[in-house]
């Protein structure tokens, strides 16, 4: 599956939400990260999350795409991240 995932943290916890993301997937702008994983991976980005988040104050969405080939990115203004789209 391609996800997309964006949160909102507490800046206490934005170093170690963005540190356990990148484990999972690739880095493309603030707050927002993409890639391609499996079922299991998402279990456990999920569950890596769930231990670094407070529940009650932060908030993370995860956008579940089916498969990359069926999505489409365009950038209006400064790219910003360390990886490009992987195709």
């Amino acid at each position: 599956m391609y996800l997309i995932l964006v949160y909102d943290v507490n800046v206490k916890r934005v170093a170690k939400v963005l540190k356990t993301a990148r484990k999972y997937l690739h880095w493309v702008q603030n707050s927002v990260l993409e890639g391609e994983l499996t079922e299991a991976g998402f279990r456990k980005l999920k569950a890596d999350l769930s231990r670094v988040i407070d529940l009650r104050e932060d908030s993370v969405l995860f956008y579940v795409l089916g498969d990359w080939r069926y999505t489409r990115r365009e950038l209006m203004g400064v790219k910003k991240g360390g990886e490009e789209w992987i195709w």
